[in-house]
């Protein structure tokens, strides 16, 4: 007997190690096998040459794939080969709906998922919208989404400023008891169709106006289901350290994880804040809590020119401010605060008061069209008017955009540097006619380089790990963000010696160059440059979905 079991176990072995090599010996067939790529697969870890195999949406292997067959080869000789690209801030994904052509913004930058919604969102609506949309609820516009196909997937929060203006309005006032409520049970409804998380853009009217307690409330639900707080803050210029900590007791009071959207020090008075911004989100990463930020690679940042306004004005809602507008008394009013006041989100005060550093844009239904992408200040200039009578002009048109000049390089630069920073466009699907800052068409790109070939802030495979694995984790998104056999396969593959942004605030439509191919749950959207047409993207819902 002591003889014939150790016989057993060795004929064992050798009938598994047979059958392990003729596996070996035979040709595995693949959908898509990518060849000779650099591969930086977002861990952070330097990037090595091999294959890449892709079956069923999935990757399957990674490796010297020297017998493996596949419906279609990609040889990405000389080319990087990396996760899809996450957009941190990515607005909106109903543009998909209409035309799905509308994404190559995107794709021509690499990005495969956006995460939508950012203090508005595309659902809840009131009953009137909701006529002329065709949906309603959370989940009546996400099973739209996953009904019409995407050309890239998405994640959706749900907006504060979504659910106060169906409550409230957009009066300046305080939820009653029973409104907040109705604030809650739409909240809990769009946690419970797939939204990963509350958002706020708490420096626009009617937000601003919303209390710390009454979001609190709102986060707690969605701490609730698993979700998180994004947050566009109250204050990114002379209160900034004083809104990160708002932002940080929302998150710790609410049981939510805090993600603060495209984190900045506005204004130069203030640039030295930045160290103890992330010294702030350092403390409390370090005591458990969880906390993360995006960035968009750019020193302008962006806004309806109404936001340079102080927001007393617009207490009494939009239409009672557009009279005020039209008041000689009352813009003299707004001149002062502008010029006079501090304590408030004055972008007027952040450019040093210079209107030649507010960049303004969709200037269509305006008489200063052809001066599209250009200063107030050269507006001014070249039609002899004073900066200020252009400006409220301007306030009076609808979607008037405004690119403040308020940060600096050097800041930016630290904040990207940081292990849990992630990237953003903060523009999402634009048609070329809607563009309106350079980073809606190259803001990935841009990254990869200025910041990684030009300045040497980043690694290359420090910057993709945030554009991909560190996204992933922030939209809870763990099963894909990085390069390993059984994640699912979003890809980039770009000529890191090419890629590069080519948009200005003059032409902000102008597309990226370098990314060749973007795939989405393993189908080709993007080969040699060219949308396929295809629409793989899927919603991802988050933890608290109840199908």
């Amino acid at each position: 007997m002591t003889s014939i079991l150790p016989m057993k176990i060795l004929l064992s072995a050798l009938t598994s190690l047979l059958i392990i090599g003729a596996s070996y010996a035979q040709p595995i067939s693949y959908d898509l096998l990518i060849k000779n790529g650099r591969i930086v697969d977002g861990t952070g870890s330097p990037w090595y040459t091999a294959d890449l195999a892709i079956k069923d949406g999935k990757i399957a292997a990674i490796g010297k794939l020297t017998k493996a067959t596949a419906k279609q080869t990609i040889d990405a000789s000389g080319r990087i080969v990396s996760p899809g690209f996450i957009d941190m801030m990515g607005q909106t994904a109903a543009p998909f709906l209409k035309d799905p052509n509308i994404a190559f913004n995107l794709l021509s930058q690499g990005i495969t998922m956006i995460n939508a919604g950012e203090g508005d969102s595309d659902a809840p609506l009131n009953d009137a919208d909701a006529k002329i949309k065709g949906w309603q609820t959370m989940r009546q516009f996400l099973a739209k989404l996953d009904a019409s196909g995407m050309p890239m997937n998405m994640v959706q929060t749900v907006g504060h400023t979504q659910i106060r203006s169906i409550v409230i309005g957009d009066k300046g006032r305080q939820a009653s008891a029973a409104e907040l409520d109705r604030m809650r049970a739409l909240v809990q409804e769009a946690m419970e169709a797939g939204a990963i998380g509350v958002s706020t853009s708490l420096i626009y009217p009617p937000a601003i106006y919303g209390s710390e307690q009454e979001i609190t409330e709102l986060t707690k639900v969605a701490g609730q289901y698993g979700g998180r707080y994004f947050s566009h803050m109250r204050n990114e210029g002379d209160k900034l350290l004083e809104a990160i900590d708002e932002a940080l007791r929302i998150g710790m009071n609410a049981g939510a994880p805090v993600h603060i959207y495209h984190l900045k020090t506005a204004g130069q008075s203030n640039w030295g804040k930045m160290d103890q911004a992330i010294a702030r989100i350092k403390a409390a990463r370090a005591s458990g809590q969880e906390v993360g930020v995006d960035v968009y690679p750019y020193i302008n940042n962006g806004l309806g020119i109404r936001a340079m306004l102080h927001p007393r004005h617009a207490a009494d809602g939009q239409a009672a401010l557009m009279t005020k507008l039209k008041d000689p008394t009352v813009k003299d009013e707004m001149r002062k605060d502008m010029e006079t006041l501090s304590g408030w989100e004055n972008w007027y005060a952040h450019v040093g008061k210079d209107w030649n550093r507010v960049i303004v844009a969709n200037l269509g239904p305006t008489p200063y069209v052809k001066y599209n992408g250009q200063s107030v200040g050269a507006i001014a200039s070249a039609t002899g008017k004073s900066p200020w009578d252009v400006f409220f002009e301007l306030c009076l048109y609808e979607n008037i955009f405004a690119g403040p000049q308020s940060m600096s390089e050097a800041n930016k630069m630290k904040a990207m540097r940081e292990e849990f920073t992630s990237f953003d466009t903060d523009a999402g699907p634009t048609l070329p006619k809607d563009a309106n800052h350079p980073r809606g068409f190259g803001a990935f790109p841009r990254v990869l380089s200025r910041y990684v070939k030009d300045l040497g802030a980043l690694s290359l495979e420090g910057a993709i790990h945030r554009m991909t694995a560190v996204a992933a984790n922030e939209v809870m998104a763990y099963d894909r963000g990085r390069l390993s056999p059984g994640l699912v396969a979003d890809i980039v593959i770009f000529d890191f010696n090419k890629i590069r942004d080519t948009a200005t605030f003059e032409s902000p439509a102008t597309a990226s160059e370098g990314v060749e191919w973007v795939i989405v749950n393993g189908v080709i959207v993007l080969a040699d440059g060219k949308y396929t047409g295809a629409k793989p993207g899927r919603v991802i819902r988050g933890p608290g979905y109840r199908p």
